[in-house]
């Protein structure tokens, strides 16, 4: 490219911000200008299927001489070989402990995700210039997908970008007035979940001017002219259960015996799509034929609306949303909110469409009016909504503790720093007053973990069958991996004494800090971060 045509191209791009929703199976990216009034999906060839979506799927040769991404594979047809490898449903291990014993691609999720995010960046059209980009991540595993996308966007060039969790956005995706109180279902491809989200504002309060939360640089800066609002998460629950797993019980249900082929749960798909259409009576049959190289003959997939509902009932589909919602207002409550607070219930995903679903949550919110944006599209657009000029104040999904020695019992135990519920930036630090457990002590070590609730519910596979296991809950702490942060004692502390006296809060980049001073000495020590919570 010539200079003069490189300065011609530079006056005319259109400068504004991206927002990409990446999906267990379908990506969304949308554009916003600078001087645009709304967002707009992109089509961007040859990767988009139709405009603004994109599959989340991922082929590679086994030389990575060549790679396709989202349509191409479907356009080529491309399947895993002994010279290639086909990666897909990834998004939702990225970051999972399960990844290991669930996962079964050739490609690490993490991987497959950075190859999906490059090649978006890629095909973005020449007269479109991004300035801030903003990327949207599930709410059970916030922590480790924002370590994720901070390595995976490292060589984007790009000056800002930003991160927020998906419940919220699609919140704002809504378009609600401020001050409205929201509860945001969202089922995907891959996982449910429930936010119950407050947005500032309203009854003559001044409009925040506040920053977005990001990572990677410098925070955002509020530019745009469009009102500005400030979220707050008062609860949230989710499981790592979705659209894909229905496909599933639908192919174990009508064939048993066969194997659970990418191709065969395609062809579930289409037919849950179908039995998810409104004006569907409940006993027409509906009918898929699957096809195959693997199969001599064809393969029919056959159900009514009603068997549908009788499966999603059996495998607790319902019961497992309902669960989610107790957890969820549970949580409202102890932010001094419940269900006939709210301005409206925000469905959005795939998984919102099946009138079952639909059915029982008018049931259960009535009064409260349903608001159905567009489900597909609705996060990366409330995403768009939240930039460039909102600051996100979340709760923490799942609270932080600090390891500390019992000296009557010898052994040690984990004190709350915040717990799950707590919304964050913090305005007043937590003060903790830390004694030397023996003498001549010249250190004082802080762990800090992250407390799980274990057997409340979860998703266990047999056979490549999801089933939802029941349980009592119990309450564990995870110590955090990175290695402990040393404390310096001068002098050496006592065993009792009391030694140093330390405040502990979260900043706007979600990040545990920790500063303190010596009560002996009198000497401060400096602020630090001690690693990113949720």
């Amino acid at each position: 490219m010539s200079i003069d045509e490189a300065e011609k191209l530079h006056n005319t791009q259109q400068v504004g911000t991206l927002a990409i929703d990446l999906g267990n199976w379908t990506t969304v990216v949308a554009f916003q200008g600078e001087s645009d009034d709304s967002p707009t999906l992109l089509d961007l060839p040859p990767i988009t299927r139709i405009k603004g979506e994109i599959p989340s799927l991922i082929w590679q040769s086994s030389t990575e001489t060549k790679l396709f991404v989202g349509n191409q594979v479907l356009q080529l047809g491309l399947k895993a070989d002994e010279n290639s490898f086909l990666c897909i449903d990834f998004k939702r291990w990225i970051g999972s402990p399960l990844a290991d014993n669930f996962y079964s691609g050739m490609i690490s999720p993490e991987k497959a995700g950075e190859l999906l995010l490059k090649k978006i960046w890629e095909v973005i059209p020449l007269n479109l210039k991004i300035r801030r980009l903003v990327l949207t991540a599930p709410v059970n595993t916030y922590r480790a997908y924002r370590a994720w996308l901070q390595k995976a966007c490292l060589d984007m060039e790009v000056d800002e970008i930003a991160l927020v969790d998906e419940p919220t956005a699609a919140a704002m995706g809504a378009g609600v007035p401020p001050g409205s109180k929201l509860l945001v279902i969202d089922i995907g491809g891959s996982t449910i979940d429930l936010s119950l989200v407050a947005l500032e504002g309203g009854e003559g309060k001044a409009e925040p001017v506040a920053q977005l939360m990001r990572f990677g640089g410098e925070d955002l800066e509020g530019k745009s002219k469009q009102i500005l609002r400030c979220a707050k998460v008062l609860g949230k629950a989710g499981l790592r259960l979705g659209g894909r797993d229905l496909d599933r019980w639908i192919v174990n249900y009508l064939h048993p015996k066969e194997k659970l082929t990418e191709d065969l749960l395609n062809t579930a798909e289409k037919l849950k799509c179908r039995l998810s259409e409104d004006k569907l009576s409940d006993s027409e049959y509906l009918t898929e034929e699957h096809r195959s190289s693997e199969i001599l003959n064809s393969l029919e997939l056959r159900l009514n609306k009603t068997q549908f509902e009788e499966l999603l009932l059996e495998k607790g589909f319902i019961s497992s949303i309902k669960s989610l919602l107790d957890k969820t207002l549970a949580g409202a409550r102890a932010n001094k909110c419940s269900l006939n607070d709210l301005t409206g219930v925000v469905a959005v995903g795939g998984g919102t469409r099946i009138p079952l679903f639909k059915k029982w949550l008018l049931k259960e919110i009535t009064p409260i009016p349903l608001l159905t944006p567009p489900p597909i599209e609705a996060v990366a657009k409330g995403a768009l909504s939240l930039t460039p000029g909102v600051k996100l104040k979340d709760v923490l999904q799942k609270g932080v503790s600090l390891r500390c020695w019992d000296e009557a019992r010898k052994k040690h135990f984990w004190h709350p720093l915040f717990l799950a519920g707590q919304p964050w930036p913090t305005v007043k630090g937590l003060e903790i007053i830390l004694a030397s457990s023996y003498f001549n002590q010249t250190e004082l070590e802080i762990v800090i973990g992250e407390p799980e609730i274990e057997g409340s519910q979860e998703i266990i596979y047999e056979k490549g069958i999801p089933i939802i296991k029941e349980g009592v809950a119990e309450e564990k702490v995870i110590a955090w991996s990175d290695p402990p942060t040393q404390i310096q004692l001068s002098p050496p502390g006592e065993a009792g004494q009391d030694c140093l006296k330390l405040t502990f809060g979260v900043d706007e980049k979600s990040q545990l800090t920790m500063e303190g001073i010596d009560i002996r000495t009198k000497e401060e020590l400096k602020k630090i971060s001690l690693g990113s919570v949720r």
